[in-house]
Parts: structure tokens; C-alpha cells; sequence
């Protein structure tokens, strides 16, 4: 059984314990309660209006794509969805939020009581609790120039959020990153968030306790806030399980308290104490009419909803027969799943996993794009397989025509005619080729003959530079046995 190496494994006494709240920005056209543009620009102050800035007397009016995104939402993570809604007030004053209060739903969030399954090392299945679901909007953002003068831009003030809070299930820094991968993978298959970490579309919110194993209650928790990558999380995680124990071990006290991430330094570091539970004087919005969800309503959604990513992994495992590695992979990245679905409609060889998984990936990472936007389309890394399968052309030659293809977009059967890529398959052509080169190279034949198999290679060498890379492979080291003897 396999296990990711953690710093709790040098504590066997304490245990650890995450919740973790995630903040999902929705792509809807337009701001939760406006008409202004949703939508991430450089300008600041550009996508605002009377609503999201706030001013006097105007009345918002809710985005009805946020509540069918929060329904999918709720659906996909297996919760039950409220059927009587209502917005709430949070009153803080900071000046990204112009109005005073922000608006969200405290009492009645529109989803609860779902889970969300992950798949541990072992590869068994545990469900992490959902304790709610529901809709807000952002605030805005402040910007601390090296003046000392600070700004405000508004731009993102309005943009519908869905807070996603987990029960406090998550015992192990793997856990937490399943499930925040998980969840990942769910909002983007469902197409209601990019899932952009680096743009703030996908926040999460950890919190991390530790305790000595058999205490009954809960250790006190520190909040690690707005990281920006799985990776990090991981890593900011490992710091501040081994940062609370070691404060434990030297007598110390934890407080409870919000952390940052140091990336550079690799450590967190305060943001503020909480002492005390914030008052935000929630109450009723007085300005939003309470929603009445149906059940007509609720099916809409549902069988709208795509193919979910647990779901997914089971199929590519089932029917397409691929190791649980092979699937993960795939189901990680949307994207990158739909390109595997579409080229397998076209062909059912082996080979597509391998090409995606070797040389794809690495295609995509090395000029950061994704599947999508990749010239080497699933149609055409299917015909470049048929071409290496019929055996018009070689390995060396197949990798040299995805490279092309890749970059132009060509179809792969006119570059392997453009480039002069025919693989040699002619017996009599080879077999004229591999007599001359063993009449050429009697030494290397008595060396071989007297049991040096690795001279094998360096003929088979010999012949493939001879046909400049074009020769049958198989054919090839065939007739060297043939005429080594």
C-alpha cells in the first residue's frame, strides 16, 4: 500500500484535522446582481455601475444563471437542494466594499448535507462531508501602490461566488488536496468556473488543527488563506502541521489566527488574531425577494449536467481498460478527457493512451496550452497512428510528424509525403543494405559470432542511418539475424 510521506509521520501521537471552505468565482455573462460584465480586465473601475459600486437607492436583481450554476453545483457534490431561498446582509466596512455590507446567504444556503468522494492511496473511496453551499457576491480589490497611497478597483466587486464549506473530515495533507482536486474537477466539468487559481477563480480557504490522539475535542484551528496552487497548499499545510506541534511539544499555546503563505521562504505567516467571532450583524436582505425552486426547475438541471469526473475515471477503468495512473491523469484535465473520448470514437488502438500521456502532455506543458487549442487535433493524432500502424512510417519518423503537426496543424499523411518519411519496407531494398554493411564490418560479425550480443546494436544502428531513419525496424533486426548467422 502506498504512502505519500507526510511530517505527521514523525508525530505518531497527535492526529490532524482539516474543513476546508472554497471559494468558487461562477462564468456567467454578467455580476450576480447587475448588469455589468463579468469578466477579468486590466482597466480598473470599468465593469461598474450604481449596484455593484453601491450608491443610494438602487434595487438589485439576481442573475438567474448563478442559481441554476448553484443547483449543478449542489447536484454534482450530492447535496440536497434548499427549496426556499433567501439573501442576507454582512455587515463589515472596508473599502472594497462600498456598500457596507456585502451580500450573501447566511441562514438558508441553497445547498447542504452533500459529500464529495475521494479516492485515497489505497485506492479506496472516502467521503468528504459538504456542510453548505451557497451563493454571494465578491467584493472589490485593493491596490497598495509603493507610493504609500492605496486604490480601489471595483471590477470585481459583484461577481458571483459560491462558498463551498466542508465538515472537518480531512486527516492527512493528501486528503486535502484530493478533495480540493476533486472539487476542482467537478466546477470545471460542469463549465461553471475556469477553476484559474492564479485569477482567484477557485480560493480555498484551509483550516488546520492538530491534537494528541484520544483528546476528545478539536485543537485550536489557524486559517490558511487564498493559496493559489495544489502544490502550495500541500506544502503550507506539511509547514503548519509540524509549526503547531512543535508550539505544542515546547508548552506552548496555538491561537487561532489567519496565515499566509511565504512561497519564497516556505512558511506561513500571520494576517490577523481572531479572539473573538466577528459581528457581522447578519439580518434578511430587505431588497431581494425570497426564490421558490421547483421541481421542474431542479430537473432541468440535472439532466443537463455532463459526465462527472468520478463517474469518468470508472468508465476509462471498465470499458476503455486503462490503469487507474491512465485515468487519473485524463480525468484531472477536461480538456485533455475529451480529446482521449474523441480519438477513441475514431479508433480503438492502444496507442492513443500512449501518445497522449507521453508526448502530448509534454507537447502542452513545454508551449503552456491546453488540449484544446492544440494544432495536433484527435483526428489527426489518430491518422498519424494508422500511418505507424499500417507501417507507412517508423517510431523516429512518427515522432518527427507529431512535432509538425503540432506546430502547423498539417494533416500528418502530407507531411510524411512532403518530408519523404515512407518507412523502407521493402525486403530486397533492406536485405541489399544489411549484406553490404556485414561485408563491411567483418571484425563486428566475429565479434558477434563470438557471443558479444551488444554488437547487435550497433548493426541495427548502422542500417537505420543507412536508410536515414526510414527503415522497418522489425524488418531490419530480421534480416540482421539472418545474415549475422
Amino acid at each position: 500500500m502506498s504512502h505519500t510521506p507526510s511530517v505527521l509521520d514523525n508525530y505518531p501521537d497527535y492526529e490532524l484535522t482539516i474543513g476546508i471552505e472554497v471559494h468558487v468565482q461562477l462564468m456567467t455573462a454578467t455580476k450576480i446582481f447587475c448588469t455589468c460584465a463579468n469578466e477579468i480586465t486590466k482597466e480598473p473601475n470599468k465593469n461598474i455601475c450604481e449596484i455593484c459600486t453601491g450608491q443610494p437607492g438602487v434595487l438589485p436583481v439576481l442573475n438567474k444563471k448563478v442559481l441554476d450554476f448553484a443547483i449543478l453545483a449542489g447536484l454534482a457534490t450530492n447535496c440536497s437542494i434548499t427549496r426556499v431561498n433567501e439573501f442576507d446582509r454582512k455587515h463589515y466596512f472596508y473599502p472594497d466594499l462600498p456598500k457596507g455590507y456585502q451580500i450573501t446567504q447566511a441562514y438558508k444556503p441553497i445547498c447542504t448535507k452533500g459529500h464529495v468522494p475521494i479516492r485515497l492511496e489505497d485506492g479506496s473511496i472516502k467521503k468528504i462531508r459538504i456542510n453548505r453551499i451557497h451563493m454571494e457576491e465578491d467584493a472589490g480589490k485593493n491596490i497598495h501602490a509603493a507610493s504609500g497611497e492605496s486604490f480601489v478597483d471595483l471590477n470585481r466587486a459583484g461577481t458571483p461566488l459560491l462558498e463551498i464549506v466542508t465538515e472537518p473530515d480531512m486527516t492527512s495533507t493528501y486528503e486535502a488536496k484530493a478533495y480540493l482536486k476533486a472539487l476542482h474537477s467537478i466546477v470545471t466539468y460542469l463549465n461553471i468556473s475556469s477553476g484559474n487559481m492564479e485569477e482567484g477563480a477557485f480560493r480555498a480557504d484551509t483550516n488546520i488543527s492538530v491534537r494528541k490522539k484520544g483528546q476528545k475535542e478539536y485543537g485550536t484551528k489557524c486559517e490558511l488563506k487564498n493559496i493559489n496552487s495544489f502544490k502550495f497548499i500541500g506544502d503550507a499545510v506539511e509547514y503548519e502541521i509540524e509549526r503547531q506541534i512543535e508550539l505544542l511539544e515546547q508548552g506552548g499555546k496555538i491561537r487561532q489566527e489567519t496565515r499566509l503563505w511565504d512561497t519564497k521562504d516556505k512558511k506561513t505567516f500571520v494576517m490577523r488574531t481572531k479572539e473573538e467571532a466577528a459581528d457581522y450583524r447578519y439580518f434578511n436582505d430587505p431588497d431581494l425577494p425570497v426564490i421558490h425552486l421547483d421541481e421542474p426547475w431542479i430537473e432541468r438541471m440535472r439532466v443537463s449536467m455532463p459526465e462527472l469526473p468520478e463517474k469518468k475515471f470508472e468508465r476509462l477503468m471498465n470499458q476503455h481498460n486503462l490503469s487507474a495512473y491512465e485515468a487519473e491523469i485524463l480525468v484531472n484535465d477536461r480538456e485533455l478527457a475529451d480529446y482521449y473520448d474523441t480519438a477513441r470514437k475514431l479508433s480503438e488502438s492502444k496507442q492513443i493512451i500512449n501518445w497522449i500521456l507521453r508526448d502530448l502532455i509534454s507537447y502542452l506543458n513545454e508551449h503552456k496550452i491546453t488540449a484544446s487549442q492544440c494544432s495536433l487535433t484527435p483526428q489527426k493524432l489518430v491518422e498519424l497512428i494508422q500511418l505507424l500502424e499500417s507501417g507507412k512510417i517508423n517510431n523516429h519518423a512518427a515522432k518527427e510528424v507529431f512535432l509538425i503537426v503540432a506546430q502547423t496543424g498539417a494533416a500528418p499523411a502530407q507531411v510524411v509525403k512532403e518530408k519523404g518519411l515512407e518507412q523502407i519496407g521493402s525486403s530486397d531494398e533492406l536485405e541489399k543494405i544489411i549484406k553490404e554493411l556485414v561485408q563491411k564490418h567483418p571484425d563486428e560479425v566475429a565479434q558477434y559470432k563470438a557471443g558479444k550480443d551488444k554488437v547487435f546494436g550497433f548493426f541495427v544502428g548502422l542500417a537505420m542511418k543507412q536508410t536515414q531513419g526510414k527503415g522497418n525496424p522489425k524488418m531490419i533486426q530480421e534480416l540482421l539475424k539472418k545474415h549475422l548467422g
